[in-house]
């Protein structure tokens, strides 16, 4: 059954059949008569979480990110395990590093004391992840809303779809590709790496692996750089899997346009941050680097757009899926 799921999402993302289906549907001000408090009580938690707790903002933005890349945005990820479904938090790319749940736990149950059975968790995420970069500094966006949840989970394809840290640019691009978002999409979003935190086991093979597109720039021409030194002494060659390492060493809690200034210096944390410019045959990608570490504003106004791009891919809405009552369970 996962297999066939898994298969029809394949073939519908192919033809561009269902990438953007229902966003017709998705509207702003949603639960103005609804619930009308919803956006509020979703940002006032946020906040209060991200003040207690910086990483945070990363993790929400992260969660939405990981929710659409699966099924699409539809709160998939959120589903606890059960007899007879694997849940996506047990995914390779999820495991132990996936945060936040608690803080969507929390919006909800204050969503269904105020307005039950109407607010959906997956425009929770989306509302969440909005609220969370902008309370670090980064741009504002209309979330467009009526998203339903999903029925089900997929294990295996969060095991597939999700990129991983060491993705060559052909790989990054053809994910991308496969959720609607192109090039541009790719690199903009990538600069959601301007905050939170890898394991050591997320960067080990950026830092020990001699190929050349993870050394791009000063390491093009110095063995051992200081930052490669530095992330050496964090994470050695074995043992300390789990040891944490920001994504933007300079400033690592401000949403801001460092990311790129970064990856132009040949100091990405991830490998697969690197390549972006390393593996760009035609430059293209290397210019909207330049224009966005040069230009903030730019970045901000583009990461916004293609934020409600990555928001809309495959959404449930009118008789599909359900609202929940708890985002970690199906309703019964």
């Amino acid at each position: 059954m996962e297999r066939m799921r898994l298969l029809f999402i394949f073939i519908s993302i192919l033809f561009n059949a269902t990438t953007l289906s229902g966003v017709e549907l998705l509207v702003h001000n949603y639960y103005k008569e609804k619930c009308p408090l919803a956006e509020d009580i979703v940002r006032h938690n946020v906040e209060v979480a991200v003040l207690k707790n910086p990483r945070l903002a990363a993790s929400l933005l992260r969660l939405h990110f990981h929710d659409c890349f699966v099924m699409g945005c539809d709160a998939s990820v959120l589903l606890d395990n059960v007899e007879g479904m694997t849940s996506e938090k047990l995914a390779g790319p999820n495991l132990n590093s996936l945060r936040g749940f608690e803080v969507i736990d929390k919006i909800k149950y204050l969503l269904e004391e105020e307005c039950p059975i109407t607010v959906s968790c997956a425009d929770i995420l989306a509302m969440a992840a909005r609220d969370a970069v902008e309370l670090r500094g980064g741009p504002r966006w209309e979330v467009l809303l009526g998203r339903k949840d999903a029925l089900e989970s997929s294990f295996s394809g969060a095991n597939i779809l999700i990129p991983a840290p060491n993705s060559s640019l052909e790989v990054l691009i053809d994910n991308f590709k496969q959720q609607g978002l192109d090039i541009e999409d790719l690199v903009t979003l990538s600069g959601s790496h301007t905050i939170g935190r890898a394991r050591c086991l997320s960067f080990r093979q950026r830092i020990y692996d001699a190929k050349e597109e993870y050394h791009y720039g000063y390491d093009h021409y110095k063995r051992y750089t200081s930052f490669r030194r530095i992330l050496r002494s964090i994470c050695p060659v074995e043992g300390r899997d789990n040891k944490f390492a920001p994504l933007d060493f300079q400033t690592p809690k401000r949403f801001d346009n460092h990311y790129f200034i970064n990856i132009l210096e040949g100091k990405g944390l991830l490998g697969s941050d690197n390549v972006l410019i390393s593996h760009d045959l035609d430059g293209k990608i290397t210019e909207q680097v330049w224009a966005y570490a040069s230009n903030e504003k730019l970045f901000f106004a583009s990461f916004a757009k293609s934020m409600i791009k990555m928001g809309n891919i495959n959404v449930l809405t009118g008789n599909e899926g359900e609202i929940r009552r708890n985002c970690r369970f199906v309703n019964a």
